[in-house]
Order: C-alpha cells, then structure tokens, then sequence
C-alpha cells in the first residue's frame, strides 16, 4: 500500500488548497516547503488518477504486484513506468494508432468475414451435441432387439433422428463427416480423447447403443445416475471378456440348454414351461447372483412365473435332479414336503457356497400360485422382512430378484403397484432387479392389440428406473447387461430392468398371430408357422 500510495502521489498534481493546507501545517518550521507538483502539472495530464477511480486503480495495483499478467499490457506499462520515476502524463502509453484509414478498414472488414466461419463451427458443434444426445435417447428404437427381424414394435412411425444418413436433420452434410469435433462432458466415447472425426463418433454411438443392447435411461432426472450410465455403456471397449469368463458363460449356456432338451426327450408330452429360445435367463441369473455376492449379499429373494422355473430350480437354486423328475413320473414319490402343489408351482430354499466369490450365499425362489404376477409382492414382503431382522437397513446384504413374462409385466396392475411400493420408506427393499422374458408378442397378440406403449417394460419408467433391453440370442450382451444391472443396484439402490428379447415360444412351433397372414420363418433350423 505505501508503493502505491507513493507511486500516486509522485503523480498526483497539488490543488491550491492542498497547497496551503501544506504550508499552514508547515507554519513555524524554519525549512522551506518546497511542493512536489506545481499547479503547472494538470489533472489532466493523469486524468484517470482521480478520486472516484481510485479504488479501482488501487486493486489493478495489487494484482499488478502479484503477477504482472494479471493486468492488461497497458496498465503493466504504466506501473512499470510509474514505479521507475516517470513524470504525469509519460507512464502512460496510448496503443499505436492504426496505419491509416485504409488498414482500419481491411481489419474491420476480415474480422466481419471471419464471423460466418465462427458461428458456422459453434453451429456445427452444437449439431453434433443434439447427435450424441439424439443416440442416447432414441438409440434404442434401432438397435438389433429382435432376433427373428419380425417386431411389431409401433414407435408411432416417428422417423429416424440417427444414423450417417440423418446428419443433415442436424445442420450437417456428408462432408462434415471427417471433420473433427470437440466432445461434449455428457460423453464418455472418447475414452482418453477430446475430439473425434464425425464419422468416429457415429461408428462408437452406433456400437454403444445400437447393437444388440438398447438403453432407456434419459427420462432420469438424476445427472450423476445418467453419467455412470453413460459411462458403462460408452466406454470403447468396455464389453470385453476374459477367456476364463467365456468358459464360464459357455458351461452355464450348454446346462441350461442340455437340461430343456433332456425333458423335451424324456417327457415330451408333460406340462413343463420349458424355457427353449431362452436359454440365456440361466446364466443371466447366475451372473446377477454372483456380482451382487462380490458386493456382499448374503441372501437373494427370487419370484419367478412358471416358464423356465424347473431350470433356474435346476441350474440356479441346485435343486436335486432326482427330486425334480420324479415329479414327471406318477410311479416315483418325490421327497418335497409341502401342499402337494405341482411341480411348477413349487419353491425351494438353498444355501451354498458362491464359487465367482468365495462366500456363502442363500437363495430363494417362492412359490407361485397361477396368477402370474402374484408373487411380486410376497417377494418383496419376504425380502423387507430378512432386512429388518437381520438389521440391514441399507438393503446391503439381502436383495430381490423378480422375473417376469412381458405381456403380464404390461397387462397385470399389480406390477405397477409394486413398483410404486419400491421407494416409500416403510416398503422400500432398496432395489429390486426385474428380469423380463420378452416373448415379444405375450403368447398369441400382436402388441398393438395388447398395450399401448411399444414396450411391455414402460410400466417401469414411473420410478425412474433404468431398463436395458438386449437381444437373448447374443449371451454376451446378456451377460454384459446383467453385470451392469448389479451394480447399479449395490451403487444407487435403486429398481432396473433387463428386458430379454427372444421367442421362445416359437421354437416348437406354437402358432402365433402376427401381422400380414400366414407365414413360415426359418430359425436356426425350425420352422415356425405363423396363423
């Protein structure tokens, strides 16, 4: 403060009454004073070193001392200046003037022709910015959902927002396509870059979410629950899987399968609810089952209808096999004690150790009367009440597990119900994982006849739930979703769905009523008859 105040006052001129006030103070010295500034210097020489600016002349100073370049190069002139001695009216410099009118008016007008090329590239990064986020929304409605290319999936004719081909709905034309643009903060497909040619960033939009996994995640109002979506879905080369991991899903793909083919053989004429078409719901589970127990559950609560019960008793819970065909044969006496219900209706309860994690795990799998979608609650009930006598009140050791069939998923209230139970405080389980085998088309009707959203899954989204639909003819993108699917439940707590798309009703021929009459399509080897 007193280099500045010196610095000023070696530039401030004296008033005359300044002058006096001086010299009476000074009344009775037997020195002369003698002014540093004669009323010859004007105000006008500094004229920005007065009162009302001082304050503000004061504060560039204080920055100016700190770092030079805090201050613009001209007050750095005039500190500079001021500071060695220089005389009012020489520690400032003026900027040099402009050569002459005809300079003045060539920048002017190169600055008025560059401005096009500036709002043209804000324009065309915005353009990409709508892309990205057109993916992320809409990504869902191509993606390769449907393994027989027959869906009934009515988006309301809506065209397509995506694509190399729909760039120019964005302002941009195909020859923006190797042009390279800055990455926004709601992305993750650069991976370590900043920037990307357009063309490399529609190829990683269109493998992230317009593969054989289709998210539904943008209708979340939280941004950080988005961004650690964005994350494990946009990540380049995120779905990598060990050799070790491939052995594991082939093992679990070849018992699920062996285990339906071996009743088809056996007892081809009983009533089994098999789950051929989709095999993939039993590694599915496994994988859920084994990440949230690296998590640290100790205690899984599963409902399921009847299709695929007796594999996931089988090959999920490890019910014994000779209990379970025993129940197949009238001269044969099972050992289940209980109501003597049928065999497709029947629960079980099992704890053994987790090979993925090392740990003890206990599963359950509830008893399930006719109506479908019963179950739901009593899962959730049974799940709460482990919870309070165990005292989790986190939801960190025991969670549930839900199955569904996608028309009753759409069709039953109490689905919806529940789903408005998963967040009140004296209900919440902190997060249940819906598992929905989409047949596609329920068991004989045509979407369009049966709901009217696209989706059997849609009931979900009033709570904010995230749901993943993936292709169950890929076992990989399965497996992949499912990981996802834990960890989202162990890290927000909070209910998600993975919609499985298959037909597996239509591997043995069922008849089925679709769209355009009678036809006959070939899949892997069957063929199915549609009326």
């Amino acid at each position: 403060m007193h280099r500045l105040r010196t610095t000023v006052a070696r530039l401030w001129p004296l008033t005359s009454a300044q002058t006096a006030q001086s010299l009476s103070a000074l009344e009775g010295d037997i020195r002369t004073f003698q002014p540093v500034r004669s009323l010859n210097a004007s105000v006008a020489a500094e004229p920005f070193l007065n009162g009302t600016s001082s304050n503000y002349v004061e504060e560039l100073y204080y920055a100016w001392l700190e770092d030079p370049r805090n201050v613009h190069k001209s007050w750095d002139i005039f500190f500079r200046n001021a500071n060695a001695g220089a005389p009012p009216g020489a520690a400032y410099q003026s900027p040099p003037p402009l050569s002459g009118p005809s300079d003045g008016m060539t920048n002017i007008q190169a600055l008025v022709g560059a401005r096009p090329n500036v709002e043209k590239l804000v324009k065309d990064h915005l353009a990409v910015q709508s892309l990205i986020r057109a993916y992320q929304v809409r990504g869902h409605h191509i993606a390769k959902l449907d393994p027989l290319g027959i869906s009934c999936v009515d988006f309301d004719d809506a065209p397509c927002t995506v694509g190399f081909q729909n760039v120019g709905l964005y302002g941009l034309a195909e020859s923006d396509l190797d042009k390279v643009f800055r990455l926004p903060t709601t992305t993750y497909i650069g991976g370590n870059e900043s920037a990307l040619p357009l063309r490399e960033i529609i190829r990683r939009l269109e493998m992230a979410y317009c593969q054989h996994i289709g998210v539904e995640f943008m209708f979340i109002n939280d941004m950080e629950q988005c961004q650690w979506i964005r994350q494990k879905f946009e990540t380049p080369g995120i779905m990598q899987f060990s050799l070790e991991e491939k052995r594991t899903l082939l093992g679990r793909m070849i018992r699920s399968t062996r285990f339906e083919e071996f009743l088809q053989r056996k007892w081809s004429s009983e009533k089994r609810f098999g789950l051929e078409g989709c095999e993939s719901l039993i590694p599915a589970l496994k994988t859920i089952i084994d990440k949230s127990s690296q998590c640290g559950v100790e205690s899984v609560i599963l409902g399921m209808p009847h299709r695929g019960r007796l594999n996931v008793l089988a090959n999920v819970i490890r019910k014994d096999l000779d209990q379970i065909f025993c129940q197949f044969d009238s001269k044969l006496e099972a050992a289940d004690e209980g109501s003597g219900d049928v065999k497709y209706h029947l629960g079980m309860y099992h704890k053994r150790m987790n090979r993925v994690s090392d740990r003890y795990i206990s599963l359950s799998l509830m008893a399930n009367p006719s109506h479908l979608e019963a179950v739901d609650p009593v899962v959730q009930g049974k799940t709460k009440a482990e919870q309070f006598y165990s005292g989790d009140t986190e939801g960190k050791r025991v969670m549930s597990i839900l199955l569904h069939g996608d028309a009753a998923f759409a069709g039953q209230g109490i689905v919806y119900e529940t789903f408005h139970l998963s967040d009140l405080p004296s209900y919440t389980t902190h997060g249940t994982i819906h598992v929905v085998v989409n047949n596609l088309i329920g068991f004989t009707t045509d979407p369009r006849m049966a709901r009217s959203s696209p989706y059997p899954t849609d009931v979900a989204r009033v709570v904010n739930a995230p749901i993943f639909h993936v292709n169950a003819d890929d076992p990989e993108a399965v497996i992949f979703v499912c990981n996802i699917a834990a960890e989202w439940r162990n890290t927000f707590h909070k209910d998600i769905v993975v919609d499985l798309s298959t037909y597996c009703l239509l591997r043995h021929g069922i008849p089925l009523f679709l769209k355009g009459g009678p036809r006959v399509i070939e899949v892997l080897g069957y063929s199915h008859l549609c009326l």
